[in-house]
């Protein structure tokens, strides 16, 4: 007699047997892309995020007490002449190489103590010693983590690589374009521009002279409150349209200035194409 089959049902189903761990199976869950959420980035990053994070909020919070006090501080400096002036540098560099200053606030002092021709030259020199000092802490910190992250990402390696991977005149060319918009936070961007391999040279003199216009004019407006206010101290006050229209003049040359800027980096960043690895 032919016996009968039973059906099988889902249940009969063997289990799949699980997969032994073996070194070779623990090799390949290594070489798995790690995650990219917020959280799981900022803990690879380590110290380079927290400093990322202190040198977003830092900066406004100084700013906002320097200005409160520019007036006391401004005639404390000019009473000291040559000596106030230097102090000044030596404070900028250090308040806003560690980002605990902004540069707005601390170009706004130069020219209100100092006035224009020395008040910028005093501004040049202290951004300028600032961001060797945030170069130094940015690179101590963050060089390594950030190279790491950037080679998790392809995409990301190969914008940086456009970007500032160019030889000297391109890189440096980049590096004024990002520096002259006024919303190109100074402790932050150094840290972004030493986290991703730019060089000290060119790092410094893309610097330099992409915060010349914005530093300009902010030490040139503190120079036309800080006479204003001396005019009508001696009781010879300036035209009322005097100040409104030099501040106005000098914010509309800013601003043609980054929208030029921004215009030519969108230019150069999208001008060279990753390069794909076979």
């Amino acid at each position: 007699m032919n016996s009968k089959k039973t059906p099988t049902t889902p249940n009969d189903t063997p289990e799949t047997p699980e997969t032994p761990e073996t070194p070779e199976n623990a090799a390949k869950a290594a070489d798995q892309p790690e995650s990219d959420t917020l959280g799981a980035v900022l803990k690879r990053l380590g110290p380079a995020a927290i400093l990322g994070g202190l040198w977003a909020i830092l900066p406004a919070l100084g700013g906002i007490a320097l200005l409160y006090f520019i007036g006391d501080i401004s005639a404390y400096l000019r009473s000291h002449e040559i000596v106030g002036l230097g102090l000044y540098v030596l404070v900028f560099v250090f308040s806003a190489g560690f980002g605990c200053l902004p540069t707005y606030s601390q170009s706004l002092l130069a020219g209100y103590a100092f006035g224009v021709v020395e008040g910028f030259a005093a501004a040049i020199a202290g951004f300028t010693g600032a961001s060797i000092v945030g170069y130094i802490v940015a690179r101590t910190v963050a060089r390594e983590r950030v190279e790491k992250e950037l080679q998790t990402h392809p995409k990301a390696q190969a914008v940086r690589d456009s970007l500032v991977g160019r030889g000297f005149w391109s890189t440096l060319g980049i590096v004024t374009l990002i520096r002259i918009p006024p919303n190109s936070p100074f402790a932050l961007t150094n840290l972004a521009l030493a986290g991703t391999g730019v060089k000290l040279p060119v790092y410094v003199i893309g610097t330099m002279v992409g915060l010349a216009p914005r530093t300009f004019a902010a030490v040139y407006i503190a120079a036309q409150f800080a006479d204003r206010a001396a005019s009508e101290l001696k009781d010879a006050p300036k035209p009322g349209w005097w100040l409104p229209v030099n501040i106005a003049v000098v914010l509309v040359v800013v601003v043609v200035i980054t929208v030029i800027a921004k215009r030519a980096l969108a230019k150069a960043s999208g001008s060279v194409e990753p390069v794909s690895k076979d």
